[in-house]
């Protein structure tokens, strides 16, 4: 496990932001897999992570379910939904920045399910969202709030958190 952080914690210093953010965000989506608890009831079945819309994470996202299983042998299942109406019990939901706008009702529709929310547009952290990607000092980073985190009845470990903007 400490190299997995470490290896984590690396990756977070050295990736530059360019033209393969979307490949690096889906490595990071994977690895707060082994950094976040979801209750019980979310730990059966496949691992599923719903996508709002289309944007090129979707297929980064596919290609890693291929080749990786989640908590030892849960197949990870991707799958693109259109609006936030579709949301339904998941563990990860992902809102890329083109429907940011529709912030509001993604989080009225997850309310206190535990879903792991998270974006990438400047704002949505400080706004609900779980995780949201950032970039800082040139860099790719990510905020965590507590609070909504806390709401979800997700659990972040300490090594996770240490590596993120806290918000």
């Amino acid at each position: 496990m400490k190299k997995s952080l470490l290896l984590l914690a690396l990756t977070l210093a050295s990736i530059q932001v360019f033209s393969q953010t979307q490949k690096y965000q889906s490595v990071f989506i994977f690895s707060f897999t082994r950094y976040v608890q979801w209750p019980d009831a979310y730990n059966q079945g496949d691992f599923e992570i719903l996508v709002l819309g289309d944007c090129p994470i979707l297929d980064e996202l596919k290609a890693m379910s291929a080749a990786k299983k989640v908590q030892g042998d849960r197949t990870i299942k991707v799958t693109k939904i259109n609006s936030p109406s579709e949301i339904r019990k998941c563990n990860i939901l992902y809102v890329p920045s083109a429907k940011s706008n529709q912030i509001e009702n993604v989080l009225a529709k997850v309310g206190t399910q535990s879903i792991l929310v998270i974006t990438e547009e400047p704002g949505l952290g400080a706004k609900g969202s779980d995780i949201n990607f950032i970039v800082k000092d040139g860099k790719l980073a990510f905020e965590l709030n507590q609070g909504a985190v806390a709401k979800q009845s997700l659990k972040v470990s300490i090594e996770l958190t240490r590596l993120a903007v806290i918000i």
